[in-house]
């Protein structure tokens, strides 16, 4: 049996389209809210048990463990050290979590709660000496449609804005994936005999954030005048609305990352498994029509 959370999720819902294209055949065990919308999953034509819970508590994800082979974990790497821990007491031969590129944050407050995250696994991992096999993915900038959290901001913006504030001159790199890649290479995954360690999966190439806006300028048909903002004065604007919204939007972490290189190599899930991601410009013409086509209903 296989386990899956986040399955009505944004990636989620890519990695479940693909095993209704390659027709699953096993059970398949979803974890959803009593608010997911399951529409997708109660028509897949999949032999699927949808089941209510709370992946917070510690009970519940040991009952919903039981009988399972494998467990696919998309939902939130918070999670993952809980999931991988029944996992073990119940035998589960195979836990593949998703995580992400951000362990690789230049700023502690980023990345170091990941860090300690992944070190627990391997704790883990290593108390059971290789019995649940784990394979660890690692998408960088999530995008692909309207839902995703990152290139759907900008594209609003750019779309509103004749002129648009650009941290550092948006010379900074970011590789960003497009979600259906990573639905198609959960799928691979949970059929190959992966046994790796840590896959980073990101875009086809490293971008200048700048190129990046201004192929979506492109796509929206729009003349977008692209203004330097030093990321120190970035910075202190972040801060400013912080103070004066008593903490309600702390934007300074997202300012800062905007500043920094977030580009990663994904050749070892290139050679392990045949990744090939597709390349930045088709995804982002794809998003971009799908906010356009949105926008006219």
């Amino acid at each position: 049996m296989l386990l899956v959370t986040g399955i009505t999720g944004h990636t989620g819902r890519y990695f479940l389209q693909e095993l209704i294209n390659n027709k699953y055949e096993g059970l398949i065990r979803c974890i959803v809210r009593e608010t997911s919308n399951t529409s997708l999953l109660d028509n897949s034509g999949l032999n699927i048990e949808k089941v209510v819970g709370d992946l917070e508590d510690p009970d519940f994800i040991d009952s919903v463990m039981i009988g399972v082979d494998i467990v696919m974990h998309i939902y939130n790497i918070h999670h993952s050290p809980m999931i991988v821990q029944s996992a073990i007491k119940n035998n589960v031969k195979r836990a593949i979590l998703v995580h992400t590129t951000g362990i690789y944050s230049e700023f502690k407050y980023a990345s170091e709660g990941y860090k300690q995250i992944e070190k627990r696994i391997k704790e883990l991992k290593s108390d059971t000496k290789g019995l649940t096999r784990i394979t660890i993915l690692r998408p960088s900038m999530i995008y692909g449609d309207i839902c995703d959290r990152n290139m759907s901001k900008f594209i609003e913006m750019i779309d509103k804005l004749r002129i648009m504030p650009v941290i550092n001159g948006g010379n900074s790199l970011i590789q960003p994936v497009n979600a259906r890649d990573l639905g198609k290479t959960f799928y691979t995954v949970l059929m190959s005999p992966v046994d790796g360690e840590a896959y980073d999966l990101s875009g086809d190439r490293p971008i200048r954030m700048i190129e990046a806006f201004k192929l979506i300028s492109k796509e929206l048909n729009k003349k977008t005048v692209f203004i330097n903002i030093p990321l120190i004065l970035g910075v202190l604007m972040a801060r400013g609305i912080k103070v004066l919204t008593l903490g309600k939007f702390d934007y300074i972490e997202r300012v800062q990352r905007m500043g920094e290189d977030r580009s990663y190599s994904h050749d070892k899930a290139t050679s392990d498994f045949g990744y090939n991601p597709i390349t930045f410009e088709k995804g982002i013409q794809i998003e971009v029509q799908e906010y356009l086509e949105k926008k006219r209903n």
